[in-house]
């Protein structure tokens, strides 16, 4: 055996020259090598980059190691036939560095080459050491059922041997395991016919499974094989659920289901149902009315969760003014869909006809005036007397009770026995503007006379009548109107109201009998009509000036 030199070469070449025998390729060689065989004529090329390879070489072929990368490493081991004097050659390569090689021998080799063994040492490389050689096992490569025939289950074997197609199970025989559709392999996918008669590895077809699919909440899925390839699961929900994703999914060849997981949603609303409308009437004397009913059904299509139901509008048993008034419920579930319902609630109230206030007064009224229940009461101006029915009541007919008073002028009794008889005549109804004057030609008298005359609307509207007293006894005059005074009266009169005979003097007397304001001169009718609006009207004269405010003018 020749080796040619081989510095700072990616590849060399070993020339075998001898009788058949074999080789492998030992398991630490860079995966990133290749072993390549070529025939003398060139015409076959193997190319072996795994572990543990056997093949067959013939005499006079080459056997070419070639490094494709840089700095990679291997080791070459040679088993040679018994017959061959070479048993086992061992070859360090390392590649841009030293190249060594060390051979190891039979017993019945020297150190030396002897003559025609057919193998000639290249002087230019080392030294040959010799040592023992093991024991080597006796291989028959004719025998065509070497290793144990390959039977794979739920798969198939293709194999390969160096001997023809008929050969499958000799030795260095290569074969390719597969499974069939379904079935995956587990372990080796190649195997070789090793010297030891056994294969140089296992495998065998497990079948192909995917894994078992969850669950999916509020929902469930029939498959048709279960979790076996082609299997296909179909996915549906539970009632007042919806199915959003892939409706259904299949076991693939890759052991993964098709498409993905689709979920259940609850998009139906909720069922709600409201109660019925209704119509009630005003309480008396009231423009409202108290009103109840039950709260509304409610139930969820889906889980029959409801989270919560909302309320726009008044709270059952609330007061509800005239009119109508829609009430809004809503309900929402734990998807936060949601449903409404309406109902009215309408609130009627009996009115009777609205009254006319009489001539020369006014009217009086509780709640609105002209509801079931109210109470109006009649009022005459100042200098006017009621006669009739003081107030009416609007019934549930929508009629008034009673008929209506009429506002007559005040008729005054001056035929009394003393000043306080005449004077209950005015208590709570009038103010007296009582003048006093040393006698008619009094030139204050005559102006003020004069000023009140002309501001007659004035007073009726404040309510305030007008007592004159003028003159010395036993000429002395004391009128209210037209109605003369006795002389006994207009004596009383002046002591109880201590107005003096000597000079012009006014005395303002309110509604009570009280002396509110003295006039030693004339005063003008807005400052008396200004002093009454401040001091002595009621909440109800307020109103009612608010409203005749421009009676006067």
């Amino acid at each position: 055996m020749l080796w040619p030199e081989v510095e700072r070469e990616r590849n060399f070449e070993m020339k075998l020259d001898h009788m058949l025998f074999s080789f492998v390729l030992a398991a630490d060689v860079c995966s990133c090598s290749l072993l390549c065989f070529q025939q003398k004529d060139g015409s076959l090329r193997s190319h072996i980059s795994a572990s543990s390879h056997f093949w067959e070489l013939i005499a006079g072929s080459v056997l070419k190691v070639i490094f494709p990368y840089p700095d990679t490493s291997g080791h070459i081991v040679l088993f040679l036939p018994p017959e061959a004097s070479l048993l086992r050659m061992a070859g360090q390569l390392i590649h841009r560095g030293a190249l060594s090689l060390l051979l190891f021998l039979s017993p019945a080799v020297t150190p030396t080459w002897y003559a025609g063994s057919g193998y000639y040492p290249d002087e230019s490389y080392n030294e040959v050491n010799a040592e023992e050689a093991p024991v080597a096992r006796t291989l028959d490569y004719r025998v065509p059922r070497w290793c144990y025939t390959l039977n794979i289950q739920d798969g198939e074997a293709t194999c390969y041997s160096p001997r023809g197609g008929n050969y499958h199970s000799s030795l260095g025989t290569r074969c390719e395991l597969s499974c069939d559709r379904g079935f995956r392999l587990i372990g080796r996918r190649s195997v070789q016919c090793l010297p030891s008669r056994r294969w140089s590895g296992t495998a065998y077809c497990r079948q192909m499974r995917c894994h078992a699919l969850p669950f999916i909440t509020s929902g469930t899925y029939t498959c048709t094989n279960g979790v076996l390839l082609d299997s296909r699961c179909d996915y549906s929900c539970s009632s007042g659920y919806h199915l959003e994703g892939d409706r259904s999914r299949i076991c693939m060849d890759d052991g993964r289901w098709s498409g993905g997981e689709p979920v259940c949603v609850d998009i139906d609303p909720p069922k709600i149902r409201c109660p019925h409308s209704r119509e009630k009437m005003a309480e008396p004397e009231k423009l409202t009315a108290r009103v109840y009913w039950d709260p509304p059904v409610v139930k969820d299509s889906a889980d029959g969760t409801i989270t919560r139901v909302t309320l726009k509008g008044p709270e059952p048993g609330s007061h509800f003014p005239e009119g109508e008034h829609v009430i809004r419920y809503t309900a929402y579930d734990q998807a936060y869909n949601r449903a409404s319902c309406k109902f009215i609630v309408k609130v009627q109230v009996r009115r009777c006809p609205i009254l006319k206030p009489p001539q020369h007064g006014y009217l009086t009224c509780t709640s609105a005036g002209d509801n079931y229940g109210a109470t109006c009461e009649y009022h005459c101006d100042g200098g006017y007397e009621r006669q009739g029915t003081p107030s009416r009541v609007c019934q549930s007919s929508r009629q008034w009770s009673g008929s209506p008073p009429i506002c007559t002028r005040m008729k005054i009794n001056v035929n009394v026995n003393s000043a306080a008889g005449l004077l209950d005549q005015f208590y709570e109804k009038q103010r007296l503007l009582i003048v006093s004057a040393p006698d008619p030609s009094n030139r204050y008298y005559k102006m003020q006379i004069s000023m009140l005359q002309q501001s007659t609307c004035g007073l009726d509207l404040r309510h305030v009548t007008i007592i004159e007293l003028v003159g010395q006894p036993p000429q002395e005059v004391g009128r209210i109107r037209e109605q003369q005074l006795s002389a006994s009266i207009i004596e009383e009169l002046r002591q109880f109201q201590r107005l003096t005979r000597s000079y012009f003097n006014m005395v303002l007397i309110d509604k009570q009998g009280i002396d509110r304001e003295r006039y030693m001169e004339p005063v003008t009718p807005e400052e008396i009509f200004t002093f009454i609006d401040d001091y002595l009207l009621s909440n109800q004269e307020l109103a009612q000036r608010r409203e005749q405010r421009d009676v006067c003018e």
